[in-house]
């Protein structure tokens, strides 16, 4: 009897270009990795190439519109491929944002029948060394879909060695014993108010005040939660964000701009409340809300939240 046997084909250069791409942006699940190709233009200058899915389980809570915070997902994916690929920031380094000022066209966020191809342009406009390896760093993102405008990011961040993080973490430097500190998720505010379906994807529980709301963390959701994390990470307080300014207007919006402050890292720990300010209107009459986040009584972080009115019908 004749023996066949089997050849695995050889992994093109290509696929092996995409999958490191894909590893360095920092998610456990690869499926959710958006990063398709990337450019080096100069090193303080690339283009990284995302394709956004049709419809995504947390991303898109409208059939007709993507969650502005998929565009903002999108700035983190670029910002850790163009810092490691083109700043020689280590892989084991850790990435943390200190300020986020973002905002994303409504146009951008419409849903199609294919993938949409987003292109961001990353410019880093400063990046400073300090001696024992921690890197600060400003960059500006803009984006742009068919060639169109689509949105724009400034970040400011730092990136540290494994040694040093774990120096400043102290305590909380063991990822997997911090996330295990977490509380079961408490009740979630009802989710037509924050623009969501399911409970499931409501980050904010209420308080028995009207303008002031307490993180909900449910460490068992795949996306805000990909793997174990030593602090609740920045998208999901955004989403925080998000949520909560959408619930302290009167009718349904859209958060499509954050100015963001990121002063200390949110421990699981302890509970995180989060009190909305109604602000005046930005130049093109779009409502503002301010939310600042306290945990153990000291701000954590605040952000100004620009809203568009939701679409209804």
């Amino acid at each position: 009897m004749s023996r066949t046997t089997v050849v695995a084909a050889p992994i093109s250069s290509q696929s092996r270009t995409l999958l490191r791409l894909k590893e360095l942006v920092g998610k456990k699940d690869l499926s959710e990795a958006l990063v398709v190709d990337y450019q080096h233009l100069c090193e303080t200058e690339q283009t990284v190439t995302l394709e956004w899915p049709g419809a995504h389980a947390f991303y898109t809570p409208d059939p007709q519109a993507h969650s502005p915070l998929l565009f903002t997902e999108s700035v983190r994916q670029s910002l850790a491929v163009s810092c490691h690929m083109s700043l020689d920031i280590p892989t084991d380094h850790r990435l943390g944002w200190e300020y986020l000022c973002s905002d994303v066209t409504v146009d951008a966020l419409r849903t199609t029948t294919r993938p949409t191809t987003v292109r961001m342009r990353v410019v880093h406009s400063a990046v400073k060394r300090r001696r024992l390896g921690s890197v600060q760093l400003v960059a500006h993102i803009e984006g742009s879909i068919d060639g169109r405008y689509a949105g724009s990011a400034e970040v400011h961040y730092s990136t540290h060695p494994g040694a040093i993080y774990n120096r400043l973490r102290g305590s909380y430097a063991d990822a997997r014993a911090a996330f295990g500190q977490a509380p079961p998720p408490g009740p979630a505010v009802a989710p037509e108010r924050v623009g969501r379906d399911h409970a499931r994807d409501v980050v904010l529980s209420p308080t028995d005040s009207p303008d002031r709301w307490q993180i909900r963390v449910d460490t068992g959701h795949s996306v805000l939660y990909d793997h174990p994390h030593d602090h609740i990470p920045g998208m999901v307080l955004l989403e925080a964000a998000g949520q909560a300014a959408r619930a302290s207007l009167p009718r349904p919006a859209v958060p499509l701009g954050f100015d963001t402050a990121f002063d200390r890292y949110v421990e699981f720990d302890a509970p995180c409340l989060l009190t909305t300010t109604r602000l005046g209107p930005e130049l093109h009459g779009r409502p503002r809300v301010r939310v600042d986040a306290h945990q153990r009584e000291r701000r954590v972080f605040s952000s100004v939240v620009t809203l568009a009115p939701a679409a209804t019908g």
